[in-house]
């Protein structure tokens, strides 16, 4: 909706300076295109150039409007991940900038102009304010945090970020699959998640619709996820931020892409299929079953663990154990030992997108087991 009131201001505007723009042309130039063949010849081609000119205006005024919507949208993604002194110390420069142009262009333009340079005014007075403009903006660029940190000399993480060294943490905005999992309360208490933590209302809205559902495993979910987000408003207190935007799409999932989007954010989710979608528009993205994954302890083929044979394998012979993060082993061999630990021998690995399958077989000489296999009952 903006840039089409954008467009068609800058169209009017371009059609209005085209349509009067005939009044301030020169009389050198009305001379040669007005010639004393009658008053009604002169009033038609009069009206002739106003429709040209006008023409003319429309164009350019719609390229120009063009123009500053690009213009707008790359403004708008540089503010959002642009630190905050920053912002500020180059709003200021540019402003400074500015004031200095038009005290300049003060007495330029109280200057009487002949009719034929009338247009020079105008002119200079862009070219000067742009030439300032660019100018404070750069120096504060350069020298405006220096300014800004004589105001608090001991943050040194300030410090630390003006100097590139460090970046400033983006804001995390939480699926209703994280939160439901209860994990990111772990995550946020152990420092793995920094930022500022950002809740949509529509996740809140999907929580209360499970909440109140007659499926006792979703009002099971609903409800532990909003005990969860109490937990963590009474905990982090102004950190966490509810985004009462309201945005339109189909789903949870459309919004929150939305609002990544907007925010410039990282989106926090454990569900797989959101995580490409998210990917495939270049947003930034955390999924917790990979973070899981990566946080595993690794195993290497030839590696002996020691491992308990807890069931059954879908092929002959084989058993299958569990290491303590949750992985399951695939032991060849290992049918008749169900119920023992034994060492087991890592012969490889097979990662999937939603987890990891290890692969072994029993050591060759086994010591003898003092203990006999236990029969189910």
């Amino acid at each position: 909706m903006v840039d089409f009131l954008i467009l068609i201001l800058f169209l009017t505007s371009g059609a209005i300076t085209g349509w009067f723009c005939i009044d301030f042309l020169p009389d050198t130039i009305l001379d040669q295109v007005f010639v004393q063949e009658g008053v009604l010849e002169n009033l038609a081609k009069k009206a002739d150039l106003r429709n040209l000119l006008l023409g003319f205006g429309s164009l350019f005024g719609l390229l120009a409007g063009f123009f500053f919507q690009q213009l707008r949208k790359r403004l708008i993604r540089k503010i959002r991940t642009m630190p905050t002194d920053l912002l500020i110390s180059r709003s200021i420069g540019l402003i400074l900038g500015l004031l200095i142009a038009n005290l300049l262009l003060a007495p330029i333009l109280v200057l009487p102009l002949s009719k034929g340079i009338v247009f020079a005014r105008p002119i200079l007075a862009i070219l000067i304010n742009f030439f300032f403009g660019v100018l404070g903006y750069n120096l504060a660029e350069i020298h405006g945090r220096t300014l800004l940190r004589l105001f608090n000399p001991n943050s040194t993480e300030a410090l630390l970020i003006a100097e590139g060294i460090l970046t400033p943490a983006s804001a995390k905005i939480l699926d209703s699959s994280v939160i439901i999992d209860g994990r990111i309360n772990a995550l946020l208490a152990c420092g793995l998640v920094e930022g500022q933590v950002i809740v949509a209302q529509s996740v809140i809205d999907e929580l209360q619709q499970l909440a109140d559902s007659n499926n006792s495993d979703k009002r099971s979910k609903g409800r532990r996820g909003l005990k969860l987000l109490t937990k963590l408003r009474d905990t982090y207190g102004r950190r966490l931020v509810i985004n009462n935007t309201r945005y339109e799409g189909e789903g949870t999932d459309q919004k929150l892409l939305k609002l990544t989007a907007d925010t410039g954010g990282t989106l926090i989710t454990s569900d797989f299929n959101l995580t490409q979608v998210a990917q495939v528009k270049e947003l930034k993205t955390m999924n917790l079953s990979e973070l899981v994954i990566a946080l595993r302890p690794d195993v290497q083929p030839g590696q002996k663990i020691n491992l308990k044979i807890v069931r059954e394998g879908k092929e002959n012979s084989q058993g299958v154990g569990y290491l303590d993060d949750g992985t399951m082993v695939v032991i060849e061999g290992a049918k008749n030992s169900i119920g023992q630990r034994l060492e087991v021998i890592i012969t490889g690995a097979l990662q999937t997108p939603t987890g990891r399958m290890i692969f072994g077989q029993l050591e060759k000489e086994q010591p003898p087991n003092k203990f006999k296999k236990t029969k189910e009952l």
